[in-house]
């Protein structure tokens, strides 16, 4: 038997076919978060790793829609991991969209990569709100609710980080 049908065999048959639902439901989600957040597609899986062991961990404590505590613990996971990594790792751009138009193509995967490594020059709660707010489209009001903080601070973070990425891009062209 897997590891992973071994430890659904853990949870009651109910608990594990909702475990499996809400796993299928936001693994996207998570990774693509995890991505932005630390830059390099390997980490984003190893913490999405981490994200899904917490939840099955956790399962039993969470009541209603779980995709706050599911970005909350994305957040949390991907500033430890970004706090034990040394080098800003370079962006993957495996992930970028073909095009047919090369010129369209360059200057579209070189805005991606400043932004990506700009999004590594944030500090964890500026990074963790513009991911949250500008990539993953949550309100204002859901990002402060996973970050644990007032509305009027995830406003003054995202403005600060816009800043920040706009002189990062535009000393770097």
């Amino acid at each position: 038997m897997a590891t992973k049908e071994l430890a659904l065999a853990t949870l009651p048959r109910k608990e594990a076919v909702a475990f499996e639902e809400v796993m299928a439901a936001n693994d996207r989600m998570v990774v693509g978060t995890a991505y932005r957040l630390l830059g390099r597609i390997e980490d984003a899986q190893d913490a999405a790793q981490e994200v899904f062991l917490r939840l099955f961990k956790n399962f039993d404590r969470i009541d209603g829609d779980p995709r706050a505590w599911l970005y909350r613990v994305t957040v949390n996971i991907c500033n430890d991991h970004h706090r034990r990594r040394t080098p800003v790792a370079e962006p993957d751009e495996s992930r970028a969209d073909p095009s047919p138009d090369p010129e369209r193509v360059m200057a579209m995967d070189e805005r991606k990569r400043l932004l990506m490594e700009g999004l590594q020059t944030l500090a964890e709660r500026e990074r963790a709100a513009v991911v949250l707010r500008e990539f993953e489209g949550l309100s204002t009001r859901e990002v402060a609710a996973i970050l644990g903080v007032e509305e009027v601070t995830v406003r003054s973070q995202i403005s600060i980080a816009r800043v920040k990425l706009a002189k990062y891009v535009r000393d770097r062209k």
